[in-house]
């Protein structure tokens, strides 16, 4: 990782056996390098917290490495058959994707200290494990319609939907406090035309600032608070938002960073999403909650059935 934690262990220290495989820390701390770098950059200044969320993440990895080495195993004297043509085939689509050509991936190779060799039987392990979860877990779950509908039914809560308007808006930043009687008279001529009865979409595309202007100033359906409570748009805009009525565009609304105009184009009050709008996300929660629980099973009966310790 480039830097020492404290109390970290060599790099060969043996971290688990399966079966008669090693699994070393250098391998648990590739395999978690993003989330330990994340924990430092996050903690650097609590070495507790750091030391506890190393720890987490650690064993995190080193529980997902003895998952594949029981499933690579299973695959090995189970008698399961995978022909070499469909991984060949795979092995040259992941060439394909992550290096483009030869070149590259000879050279990155190089840099990584990793063989030809060693990267093609990453990615057969790879491919393997896919395989054997989608045949063992993926492949036997069914969501059925009326679980999803019963699901629906017992958590209405989370489908709740607080108030919420359908807003276009401009933005006119103020660049320095020179600017700033010039950016107010803008917003005043701007909202003119729109009394005169220019579309708010194409003044928005013309004079609004960041993507939504390119948008037309769209800015989809937005609810008055988010779910930890805090205001989706700053105060002073919500209060004018929520204030409006469909079809209604707002006063100029002059803030120290920026002058604002806002149409409101529809209101929703409080409601439940229906059915229809949330059976994919219920179907997609639901599959999600089942393939880890049939993970966890098929994971505990392949461990019940080989040598697996832990150091």
């Amino acid at each position: 990782l480039g830097f020492t934690l404290p109390g970290q262990l060599p790099p060969n220290a043996i971290m688990a056996i399966v079966h008669d495989t090693v699994i070393t820390r250098q391998e648990v701390d590739e395999l978690a390098r993003n989330a330990i770098l994340e924990s430092v950059r996050r903690y650097a200044r609590q070495p507790e917290v750091l030391n506890q969320k190393v720890a987490e993440v650690r064993a995190e990895a080193l529980e997902r490495l003895i998952e594949d080495r029981l499933i690579l195993h299973e695959f090995a004297t189970a008698g399961y058959i995978l022909p070499e043509s469909l991984v060949e085939e795979y092995v040259q689509e992941r060439i394909r994707a992550e290096f483009g050509d030869r070149v590259t991936l000879t050279k990155s190779l190089q840099e990584e200290g990793l063989t030809t060799e060693k990267y093609r039987q990453r990615v057969r392990d790879r491919f393997i494990i896919q395989q054997m979860r989608y045949k063992n877990v993926s492949g036997e779950i069914i969501i059925s319609p009326s679980k999803i509908e019963n699901y629906y039914l017992a958590h209405q809560d989370e489908f709740r939907v607080e108030e919420q308007v359908k807003l276009r808006m401009i933005v006119l930043g103020k660049p320095s406090a020179e600017d700033a009687d010039q950016v107010r008279e803008l917003g005043r001529e701007i909202r003119l035309k729109l009394q005169e009865g220019a579309a708010f979409t194409e003044m928005a595309a013309i004079y609004s600032q960041g993507r939504q202007g390119r948008e037309g100033g769209d800015w989809g359906w937005v609810q008055r608070f988010n779910e930890e409570g805090a205001s989706v748009l700053r105060p002073e805009l919500a209060e004018v938002a929520f204030s409006l009525k469909p079809g209604e565009f707002s006063e100029v609304i002059d803030l120290p960073e920026a002058v604002y105009l806002m149409l409101i184009e529809d209101k929703r009050s409080n409601h439940v999403r229906p059915l229809s709008e949330v059976r994919d996300e219920i179907e997609a929660a639901m599959l999600t909650q089942e393939r880890e629980r049939l993970q966890r099973l098929w994971v505990e009966r392949l461990k019940s059935k080989t040598y697996v310790r832990y150091f």
